[in-house]
């Protein structure tokens, strides 16, 4: 029999857990959708809007699967158009010099050295990595999954975009290599 202290005790245990072990539900809207969308965008084609924190990856004219994304904070955003040059799986992760010298409390265990953060669960590129270039160099800017669920529909990144594991494992088998990316 559960009584009224059983479920205080379940409820303070279960708010005393980290937040990435406690439930995350993804708020509807950026649950993948099938949608419309402009006839200027070819299949094929990644269109992504910040503002709105949506990726769209274009699957016919005027036909397009939506997805929630986290994107970068005010100032760090990526925006133009960049083809997908790299894809990796459980990709390799270290933050820009920028960063480190931006967030030095952060990203302080990679100041003045080479470690690079092994790909896994807690790596922050997540599952999948899609590497943006513009005239074959690297942007340094990513569409990549996260190991921060929360972050999906918020402006927190470096700049990069992110998505659930889940999504950026299902959009990296639909985009090749050469596909154009347009950060609006």
């Amino acid at each position: 029999m559960f009584d009224r202290r059983f479920f205080i005790g379940a409820g303070l245990a279960a708010a005393s857990l980290p937040a990435a072990v406690q439930a995350f539900e993804l708020e509807e809207k950026f649950k993948p959708t099938q949608v419309r969308v402009s006839a200027e965008y070819q299949p094929g084609q990644l269109l992504v809007l910040p503002r709105a924190h949506f990726l769209y990856f274009v699957t016919a004219p005027r036909q397009a699967i939506r997805y929630g994304v986290g994107v970068g904070k005010a100032g760090l955003q990526f925006t133009g158009t960049a083809t997908i040059d790299v894809k990796k799986k459980w990709p390799t992760w270290r933050p820009t010099d920028e960063m480190i010298e931006r967030d030095p409390r952060a990203y302080g265990r990679f100041k003045d050295n080479d470690y690079v953060q092994p790909g896994g669960p807690q790596n922050p590129l997540g599952a999948r990595a899609l590497y943006l270039f513009q005239n074959g160099r690297d942007t340094y800017f990513r569409i990549h999954g996260t190991n921060a669920p929360r972050s999906i529909g918020q402006s927190v990144s470096n700049g990069c975009i992110r998505m659930l594991n889940e999504h950026v494992k299902d959009l990296y088998e639909r985009v090749p290599i050469g596909t154009v990316v347009t950060v609006i």
